[in-house]
């Protein structure tokens, strides 16, 4: 039977039909949803686990025991999870385990636009890289058989044009492998200095097999065109290719990015008057090619930032565009800001009022960096807020503790943050730290976590007391606040900012989305009233606009929450 699927929700059917029976993963734009349609299916166990590292040694501990397992993360994910799979990469596995990584080229979503291929090179680790819905199904069954033939963790590279854009795949009934058995085995599973020794050269066999059977698989294909261009190429690029060339250029397909077979681009290049490499980002193919002896084209043609498309390919290869309209030239730009109602805006506003640094982090209150708030000075990865701020206030003293806070979201902080939180009740530094706690992971789309309550299936599951765990680590200054009252908050970051010890506030109000919130009626503005002042307008509420000088409420966006009312001295806003 044929479907229209997305890439990631094809990917989830090829782990049901290959008999996967656990998934851990850690949500991540744009690999999220492949855990997510993963938990449709109640033959497999899925959960959300707190980070990448602790997903992948759940697959791991899953694959250990006999079962097909599966952890799912985006490209800076992988560098979290990046421990255990080097090591998973010596000790091999016993059930097949498969990775996904989803690079997000162009960084729509992301804080750097790293090339995954390097921890498979790093790791010594396969990859395989799907180019549609169809080979995000198959590829995800062949890691597995692929993981138990060769004794490895398989990766499977995703990228944000294939995880979410759909084509046709056929989809097969669930076969599940027979439970392998649990043999203790030091040797290959206790990885201290001894064992590692020996089961390195076992690495080093197991890519030279990989790279004799990557010579024929059906992963690489070549598609015979005209001669006189061959084109190298793989996952999106591959269509860009086809789209832009069709049968006019030879194209070697790959799909086993790692490792690159030798021979098969040797007589392919042998076979064309002139070779390109098309790849995004990085020139691993290329570099690989070169190291060969061929002369190839890649990157002096191809641009090494952002995405491609088929028209960035047709014009840097000489090709002629043909005339079109971009949507982008017709639309009003669209900045990006926090939504109407969101429990972060009065919490920047006030951190902003006040001229307070602000260390930031990931989520979807990294928005707070945005004018006109402009209330964020640094975000540099998951968890970093607090482990920066102990540094900046180590480094500078007195000058700086008075008027530094972390920000962190709730998931970012049961991710990463809790041993940056530890370090600071340790080596005691003067700060506060400032917990977002929305009561859901909000950036990649409301993703449960364990300070909700709730697991991955929206069932009733554990769920941690920040209060009693920040406590418990040393601080004996914690409070709650809430960021829709501005003077309650700015009292409490005023206060926490003056003592001379380290302390945390939990700014707590859920996510303005959350379908079981309850809003109150819209605002309303009284033009005689209005004074055309625009304080109400300093917290960059996108149900606010200014007509005739006059503040207008967008009544379909306005949710209730009363801060723009506490900044208007003259009551011209009004409930209702």
């Amino acid at each position: 039977m044929k479907q229209l699927m997305l890439g990631n929700q094809a990917f989830a059917r090829g782990l049901y039909e290959a008999g996967c029976e656990v998934v851990s993963s850690y949500p991540g734009t744009p690999s999220t949803e492949v855990t997510e349609e993963a938990a449709k299916f109640e033959e497999i166990y899925c959960e959300w686990a707190p980070n990448e590292k602790v997903a992948m040694e759940v697959a791991f501990g899953a694959s250990l025991a006999g079962k097909r397992s599966f952890c799912g993360m985006k490209h800076v994910g992988l560098n979290v999870a990046a421990d255990p799979l080097y090591t998973a990469a010596y000790t091999g596995v016993n059930a097949g385990l498969v990775v996904c990584v989803a690079d997000d080229a162009g960084m729509h979503s992301s804080q750097n636009e790293q090339d995954s291929r390097h921890h498979a090179i790093a790791s010594k680790v396969p990859m395989l890289e799907p180019s549609d819905s169809a080979e995000s199904l198959a590829f995800a069954k062949l890691a597995f058989e692929i993981s138990e033939e060769f004794d490895t963790p398989v990766i499977m590279k995703m990228c944000t044009r294939v995880a979410h854009s759909q084509s046709v795949v056929e989809i097969s009934d669930r076969v599940v492998p027979e439970m392998k058995a649990y043999e203790k085995n030091i040797q290959k599973y206790v990885m201290m200095p001894g064992n590692a020794i020996r089961r390195h050269p076992v690495v080093e066999e197991r890519m030279k097999k990989l790279t004799e059977w990557a010579e024929t698989c059906e992963l690489n294909r070549v598609e015979k065109g005209g001669t006189s261009l061959g084109i190298i190429t793989s996952s999106t690029s591959y269509q860009y290719a086809k789209e832009v060339y069709g049968e006019d250029a030879s194209i070697l397909k790959l799909g086993m990015v790692n490792p690159l077979p030798v021979k098969l681009i040797k007589d392919f290049a042998d076979s064309v008057d002139r070779l390109i490499v098309i790849e995004e980002l990085d020139p691993i193919i290329e570099n690989h090619v070169k190291s060969l002896g061929i002369q190839v084209s890649g990157k002096d043609l191809l641009p090494i930032c952002g995405e491609f498309s088929q028209n960035l390919i047709a014009k840097a290869l000489g090709k002629e565009i043909p005339e079109s309209v971009s949507l982008e030239d017709t639309m009003p730009a669209r900045p990006p800001l926090m939504c109407a109602g969101c429990p972060h805006r009065g919490l920047f506003y006030v951190l902003s009022k006040n001229k307070v640094t602000v260390l930031g982090d990931i989520g979807c209150y990294t928005l707070g960096a945005v004018a006109p708030l402009s209330a964020m000075d640094m975000t540099l990865c998951m968890g970093a807020s607090i482990s920066s701020i102990h540094g900046f206030n180590k480094a500078r003293g007195a000058e700086t503790e008075g008027k530094t806070v972390a920000v962190i979201g709730d998931s970012t902080f049961m991710h990463s943050g809790m041993t940056g939180l530890a370090n600071i009740a340790y080596n005691q530094s003067n700060s506060t730290v400032i917990i977002l706690d929305n009561s859901i992971t909000g950036m990649t789309g409301h993703q449960q976590n364990p300070t909700t309550g709730y697991n991955i299936k929206g069932d009733p599951a554990g769920k941690i007391d920040l209060e009693a765990l920040c406590k418990a680590m040393g601080f004996e200054r914690v409070r709650v606040v809430d960021p829709y009252n501005l003077e309650e908050t700015e009292a409490a970051v005023k206060e926490e900012l003056a003592v001379c010890e380290p302390s945390v506030i939990i700014s707590r109000r859920p996510c303005a989305l959350l379908k079981t919130v309850k809003h109150n009626a819209p605002y309303t503005c009284d033009k005689d009233k209005c004074k055309s002042c625009k304080a109400c307008m300093r917290i960059g509420c996108p149900a606010l606009s200014l007509k005739d000088g006059k503040v207008v409420v967008d009544a379909t966006l306005c949710v209730g929450c009363g801060v723009c009312k506490q900044l208007c001295k003259f009551d011209a806003l009004k409930e209702g």
